[in-house]
C-alpha cells in the first residue's frame, strides 16, 4: 500500500489508515473475536497506520489494538491516540456509554492542561501495553464538541500549558508529532495562528458531501506544513448508504437538505458508472495536502468492502461536478 509523509514529524502514513472506533463497539457490539479478525485483514491488506482514542468504548479500542500489536515489530506501523479526555472509574450506573456498546463503565473528565495531557498519554500506554505512540491528537477540543463558554476555559489550559507539553514530548522524542483530532474547521484555524501542528485528524469536514476544510484549511496547512489525515468520509454513513430513509449525518437523522444534496451526488456517481460510496472513500485522497484516509470498519465484510472500493477507478470529473452540491 501507498504511503504518504508528514513531513515535520518524519513519518510515513500509509494511504489508509485503519480508526478503531467501530472496533469498541460504537453504536454496535463488536466482540473481542471480530475485532482481532478485522485488525489482522487490515495488516493483511497493507494497513500500517492505526488511530484509537481513550474515548473508543472508554479505553477498549486501545485496550484492543494494543492486543492486536504486541506481536508486531514497532517499527513497522504507526499508531495514534487522543488526549483531552481522562477515564474516571466509575459504577455501571453511573456511568454513561456515548455510544459505545460494552463499553467499560467510567466517568470522563475533559482536561487539556499540560499535567492532564501527560496523565493521559500515561493512562493510554498501560492500555495499550506498548512502548509509545508516534502521534497524539487534542481530542474534540473546540466549540463543537463544548460550546462557547466551556471550550473558552479548556482552550486556556491548552494555550498555557498543553501546547508546551505536547511541544516538549516531542522534541525529547517520546512522540513524534502532535496535532488536533477535531470536527470542526474553526478550531483548526483558531490553534494553527497560535502553533504549530504537525498534523490535522479532521473528520466529516473534508467529504464528497462537507467541504467546510477546503477553502480556508487546506490552504493554510499546505502554507504551514501541516498534513491532513481525513476521517468520517461517509459523514456518520450517509454517504455509505445514500439518500436513503433514516440516514445519518453528522451523528443525528440527515434532514430534507442533506437527503436532496446526497441524492443529487448519487445520481452524478451513477453517470459515471460508480456508487457515492467508492467516490467518498476515494475523494480525499485526490489532494496531497492528505496523508491518510482513515476507515472505521467494525468487522471483516465491512472492510473487505471498503478495500474493493478504494482499488476502482473513479473519473476525476465526477468530484468537480459533485462540487455543485457540497457544503462549504
Amino acid at each position: 500500500m501507498r504511503k504518504r509523509r508528514i513531513t515535520s514529524a518524519g513519518l510515513d502514513l500509509t494511504e489508509v489508515g485503519f480508526g478503531a472506533a467501530g472496533i469498541a463497539g460504537l453504536y454496535v457490539e463488536c466482540s473481542e473475536e471480530t475485532a482481532q479478525a478485522t485488525l489482522d485483514l487490515a495488516w493483511h491488506s497493507g494497513i500500517r497506520y492505526f488511530d484509537t482514542a481513550p474515548f473508543y468504548g472508554a479505553g477498549l479500542s486501545e485496550e484492543r489494538v494494543g492486543r492486536f500489536l504486541a506481536g508486531k515489530r514497532r517499527d513497522d506501523y504507526v499508531i495514534s491516540t487522543k488526549v483531552g479526555r481522562l477515564l474516571q472509574p466509575a459504577p455501571a450506573s453511573a456511568a454513561s456509554s456515548h455510544g459505545f456498546v460494552g463499553a467499560h463503565p467510567c466517568a470522563i473528565e475533559f482536561d487539556y492542561s499540560g499535567d492532564g495531557i501527560l496523565r493521559s498519554l500515561e493512562a493510554s500506554i498501560k492500555r495499550t501495553g506498548l512502548d509509545r505512540f508516534d502521534i497524539l491528537y487534542v481530542h474534540d477540543i473546540g466549540t463543537y464538541a463544548h460550546g462557547e463558554d466551556d471550550n473558552a476555559r479548556h482552550m486556556q489550559a491548552f494555550t498555557r500549558s498543553g501546547i508546551a507539553v505536547l511541544d516538549d514530548l516531542k522534541a525529547s522524542s517520546v512522540i513524534k508529532g502532535w496535532g488536533l483530532g477535531v470536527n470542526e474547521v474553526a478550531v483548526c484555524l483558531d490553534v494553527l495562528e497560535r502553533t504549530h501542528l504537525d498534523c490535522i485528524l479532521i473528520a466529516g469536514r473534508y467529504t464528497l458531501l462537507d467541504r467546510r476544510a477546503e477553502e480556508r484549511l487546506i490552504p493554510l496547512c499546505a502554507e504551514r506544513g501541516t498534513s491532513l489525515v481525513v476521517g468520517g468520509v461517509f459523514n456518520s454513513g450517509i454517504l455509505a448508504t445514500g439518500a436513503v430513509p433514516g440516514a445519518r449525518f453528522d451523528y443525528a437523522e440527515a434532514d430534507a437538505d442533506i437527503l436532496e444534496r446526497v441524492g443529487r451526488i448519487e445520481a452524478l456517481a451513477a453517470e459515471a458508472g460508480t456508487d457515492i460510496a467508492t467516490a467518498a472513500l476515494q475523494f480525499p485522497l485526490q489532494n496531497p495536502a492528505v496523508a491518510s484516509v482513515l476507515i472505521g470498519s467494525a468487522d471483516t465484510s465491512t472492510l473487505r468492502r471498503n478495500l474493493t472500493s478504494l482499488s476502482r477507478s473513479v473519473e476525476p470529473s465526477l468530484y468537480e461536478a459533485s462540487r455543485a452540491f457540497s457544503l462549504r
